[in-house]
């Protein structure tokens, strides 16, 4: 029984055939079809290890014949939690190989994102990482409540520290003390795919603005297209060398191209912890990276880290086989934009897309103007977007709008969300992106800030809802509304304004969500306590005047 999701009407799908998008063809042909050619040029490069399409493609091969064994079910779903790291591949394409889709959560979430999704979709399957501080502190109390949302809850893998030695990283059951033997040279039956195309692949998290991120199921059609697309626009070749610095699940660094993008082109993917320049650059200097991927935050440390009078220079010199920085995920400003190349000595690439389908990108072609001061246009000759007011009326040229989108790659609904689907699509399946817009002559796009009650915290995204309702579980609580402010360095930041019937520090409300195991840039950067929260004329707490408020008032 396949994986249910919402498809494409039969015509639309047809069109995407016939038009060359949707080639019929796994995602694990991203890999295979290097394997004539190109099997032994480096494909991953991790802490000094080195893996290339032939070990991707063997080592996977050995880890599906150990999930075989569990009688896992084709089309079941797996939850994985795993670090930037050649595990973090190997893993995504061992699940491809055995039918089952898997869920990627962000390294960065913790128990109480953990434990909601597992509870979402009942999990065959779970991935973990001894690495977490989930396990590395108290590693059974954890697995015991992920457990208990399981349906197979024998079926808990670790994926233990990485080695020193040029090889993965031990992977055992939780259950088990021994772990699986793996050898680059050791030939494993190729893993008999059962899953087809037109199937759901693996599922990508909402932004989430209706509580715990909704589920995006991608089909191995639709996400080949994108990856395909976006490597042939970026121009990424076997001699790319990419630095995966921002998390490895983002759909940005997976597919935008990201490194299936890289591994499409038959390039090398470099792993790195986080997007810090201490960690960045000596990798980029080491490895002769390319090309990469930035959130504007880290841009803001890179152009920091270099403009330091002591050490700018040298650090600099690390940057020199650099040649594009893409910047997406929240908007770039235009003066940080002219800097990427004054100061860095590399092309930008502006880069707008979303975990639901639709991407754009600043061309190489473009002129200086469009690459520094818009986001992209759609990369798709069948993307299709319009932009409406709020009665949904199309705007004219150059007003801001509501975006809203549909094509070859924009998925048809939410996994198992009858009501979120009724919001999020309308009669023809076009997709509200809650994105407010403008658009240029030129077809780019401009964004212009969120119509969701939403925070875009440096690419990530937090839903204010979620958050409120937490902290309403607090006894001393009243009322709270959680709103997004500008911020120079995260393009938005988050302030919790509070209404208390009791005397409470601010010490003791984050305390009161980290206890929860909120993900930690869930927790508010500010919070005010206010007496009241002022409210619209039809009774639902007005953020636009809390926000202005903001202006004059101190949220420290």
């Amino acid at each position: 029984m396949s994986i249910p999701f919402t498809q494409w009407p039969n015509d639309i799908a047809q069109h995407y055939i016939d038009s060359g998008y949707w080639i019929n063809k796994p995602l694990t042909h991203i890999i295979q079809k290097q394997l004539s050619n190109n099997a032994n040029k480096i494909a991953l490069i991790c802490n000094n290890r080195t893996f290339t399409y032939q070990d991707i493609d063997v080592l996977s091969n050995q880890l599906a014949a150990q999930l075989l064994m569990r009688n896992i079910d084709n089309d079941a779903i797996a939850l994985v939690h795993l670090p930037n790291s050649a595990e973090f591949y190997i893993v995504f394409f061992t699940l491809l190989k055995c039918g089952i889709a898997p869920i990627n959560a962000l390294f960065n979430h913790s128990s109480y994102e953990l434990l909601s999704f597992s509870q979402q979709v009942k999990p065959s399957l779970v991935i973990l990482s001894s690495q977490h501080p989930l396990l590395a502190n108290d590693d059974t109390q954890f697995i015991n409540k992920i457990k208990s949302n399981c349906k197979q809850p024998q079926n808990i893998l670790i994926v233990g520290d990485t080695p020193h030695k040029n090889t993965l990283a031990p992977i055992y059951w939780a259950n088990e003390n021994s772990a699986f033997i793996f050898g680059k040279h050791n030939q494993c039956k190729k893993v008999q795919e059962e899953t087809t195309a037109d199937k759901v692949a693996f599922f990508q998290l909402s932004g989430g603005s209706t509580g715990t991120p909704k589920l995006i199921p991608r089909t191995h059609n639709d996400y080949y297209y994108s990856v395909k697309q976006s490597a042939e626009i970026c121009q990424l070749s076997n001699n790319t060398i990419y630095l995966c610095a921002l998390p490895a699940p983002h759909n940005f660094t997976l597919s935008s191209p990201g490194a299936l993008g890289v591994f499409y082109a038959g390039g090398t993917v470099v792993t790195a912890a986080d997007p810090s320049p201490t960690i960045c650059f000596p990798l980029i200097y080491q490895h002769n990276v390319t090309f990469t991927a930035l959130v504007p935050p880290a841009l803001h440390l890179w152009l920091n880290s270099i403009a330091d009078r002591h050490n700018g220079h040298n650090q600099r010199q690390q940057l020199y086989t650099l040649k594009t920085i893409q910047v997406g995920g929240a908007k770039l400003s235009s003066a940080m934009a002219e800097k990427v190349n004054s100061e860095l000595d590399c092309t930008l690439q502006q880069v707008f897309g979303m975990a639901e389908g639709l991407v754009n990108y600043t061309h190489y072609t473009d002129d200086i103007w469009h690459i520094n001061n818009t986001q992209g246009k759609p990369m798709s000759p069948s993307d299709e977007i319009k932009i409406v007011d709020e009665s949904g009326a199309p705007v004219a040229m150059g007003e801001t709008g509501a975006l809203w989108t549909r094509g070859p790659y924009t998925f048809r609904g939410y996994y198992n969300s009858p009501i979120a689907n009724q919001r999020a699509f309308d009669k023809d399946g076009f997709y509200c992106t809650g994105d407010l817009v403008k658009q240029t002559p030129s077809g780019h796009l401009i964004v212009m800030g969120r119509n969701k009650d939403q925070i875009n915290r440096g690419g990530e995204k937090i839903d204010a809802q979620e958050i409120e309702e937490l902290l309403l579980h607090m006894p001393e609580i009243i009322d709270v509304a959680l709103v997004a402010i500008p911020d120079d360095i995260m393009g938005e930041c988050s302030c919790a304004f509070v209404v208390c019937d009791s005397l409470i520090k601010k010490k003791d409300i984050r305390r009161f969500l980290r206890e929860h195991g909120v993900a930690s840039f869930k927790i508010p950067d500010h919070i005010t306590m206010v007496d009241t929260l002022p409210k619209t004329a039809v009774g639902k707490i007005d953020k636009r005047c809390l926000r202005n408020s903001l202006i004059t008032e101190s949220t420290c």
